[in-house]
């Protein structure tokens, strides 16, 4: 099996709904707490068990005192192990609780009490183990290692005779040996752990089962949704979701859904609008050349062929415009990055095109002046072609509706160039503003379509700017249009 196998069938089994995944990984964050939470109580409940347990022995400890300093061998009958020793006796005083597994009758099982006596003492003594007794009996301490608690009482505190009762010498030390059972805190930790495994166990699936529910009940509007917008097509984006009442995501997420469709439903509408009206203007010059050739082809003898030619000329130049055009906003709608980027100098090339213009309307056509007013070099970021192609557009609507002059003006103003195309001409209504910015949208009476213009200039020349992060809007004048385009500023290149 190679490396990539194993990762290969992960992707495979792992639940791929989002029912699955969100029940799945309740249940693992479950999971984790809960042995947590388990870890803690285990050792909680132990803890407590065994602090039971020293103070049970510690109660029996203290009552085999008071019955050994009234002279009274204690009984062996008893629930918790224990044996008294005394210094110069080999056998034990008493012992009871299972101490006869090591037949204490031949000597006794715990040591001999030190010389140095002490009150109270929790130690752990390694206990014998005795081959006669029953090893399945859970409750014996023979053959291992326990914790006892321990009381020393000299004979000559005992009272008069009590010391031969017990069958001591009068000057010995005699030593309480208690032993902590360990099977109760035992027993008791492993019930525990069994009711917590059992009860984690149905936990998880609850959480699981009750995760995937939920879950599934929340999803419902989501499917709902992902069901309508699949009959969603690009001919025909009219349908829209349901947004529900609740509030929460999913009501963002269907409002969202409705927006995106909305958009893209005005961009089918955009779209038909736009291919109707190419189809409308590339009609009108194809009709005028084909009406020309055919007339021409029917009377032959009759036809000025020159004049002919220089309409089919004239209308075939427009249909090359208009492709042009055309190519050109196609490529500006799919937002491709701008090519090789350069430092462009807007003021002079603002002044090289007026300065062109200016030569293209001879006196003899229309007295028309063109004048560039400059402060200073304004560079810009961009295309030289594409800051070109704008200035282009912005001079031929100026120069195709001016009465007799167009002003245009370049200043730096902070981080921007601003560069203003103003004419006398017939001007543009306010309600208009925008809507000369449209592609194929013209104006009636100066602004028709026997002025020379596709309808596409305007709409070429704001796409250009907000390709280079400009804006191009209509500053309102009393006189005329005036066209004010904002660019950002770039730094001049070095040395200039």
């Amino acid at each position: 099996m190679t490396a990539t196998e194993p990762r290969r069938l992960w992707r495979l089994r792992r639940p791929r709904s989002v029912r699955a995944v969100a029940a799945l990984a309740a249940a693992s964050t479950a999971a984790v707490i809960l042995v947590g939470i388990g870890w803690w109580v285990h050792h909680a409940v132990y803890h407590q068990s065994t602090q039971i347990a020293e103070d049970q022995a510690k109660e029996q400890l203290w009552s085999l005192c008071d019955k050994l300093q009234q002279g009274i061998v204690p009984d062996s009958t008893s629930t918790v192990p224990y044996e008294v020793v005394a210094t110069g006796r080999r056998t034990a005083v008493a012992y009871g609780g299972g101490m006869d597994d090591f037949a204490p009758g031949a000597h006794h099982v715990m040591p001999a009490p030190p010389k140095t006596l002490r009150a109270e003492l929790i130690t752990t003594v390694r206990l014998p183990a005795n081959p006669d007794y029953d090893p399945s009996d859970k409750f014996s301490v023979a053959g291992g290692t326990n914790r006892v608690i321990t009381a020393d009482i000299p004979a000559r505190f005992l009272r008069d005779g009590k010391a031969a009762a017990l069958g001591v010498a009068a000057d010995a030390n005699l030593r309480v040996y208690v032993v902590v059972l360990p099977h109760t805190a035992d027993a008791i930790t492993r019930t525990i752990d069994r009711l917590l495994l059992w009860a984690g166990l149905v936990s998880l699936v609850l959480i699981a089962a009750v995760t995937y529910v939920t879950v599934r009940m929340a999803l419902r509007p989501v499917e709902a949704i992902r069901v309508l917008t699949a009959s969603v097509t690009a001919s025909d984006p009219r349908e829209r979701v349901t947004v529900p009442a609740t509030g929460h995501e999913i009501t963002a997420l269907a409002t969202t859904i409705n927006t995106t469709l909305q958009r893209l439903d005005n961009a089918a509408a955009q779209q038909r609008r736009f291919v109707a009206d190419a189809a409308h203007e590339l009609r009108s010059p194809l009709t005028t050349l084909l009406t020309s050739l055919e007339v021409a082809l029917a009377y032959p003898e009759r036809t000025d062929w020159p004049a002919a030619a220089t309409t089919a000329a004239r209308q075939t130049r427009r249909l090359q415009a208009l492709a042009e055009d055309l190519l050109l906003l196609a490529r500006l709608d799919t937002r491709a990055p701008t090519a090789d980027p350069q430092t462009v100098e807007v003021t002079a090339l603002a002044s090289r095109l007026t300065e062109e213009y200016s030569l293209q309307y001879p006196l003899a056509e229309r007295q028309l002046t063109l004048t560039c007013d400059s402060t200073a070099p304004a560079h810009a970021h961009g295309n030289p072609d594409e800051y070109e192609r704008l200035l282009r557009n912005l001079l031929d609507n100026a120069a195709r509706h001016a009465a007799h002059r167009v002003q245009v003006t370049v200043r730096n103003q902070d981080d921007w160039i601003v560069l203003t195309v103003h004419d006398d001409g017939p001007g543009v209504p306010s309600e208009d503003a925008e809507r000369i910015f449209e592609r194929f949208v013209r104006l009636d009476d100066a602004r028709s379509r026997h002025d020379g213009g596709t309808g596409l200039g305007l709409a070429i020349a704001r796409d250009l700017a907000h390709r280079h992060r400009g804006t191009l809007t209509l500053t309102p004048r009393t006189l005329g249009a005036c066209f004010r385009l904002r660019l950002p500023r770039a730094p001049a290149p070095a040395g200039k």
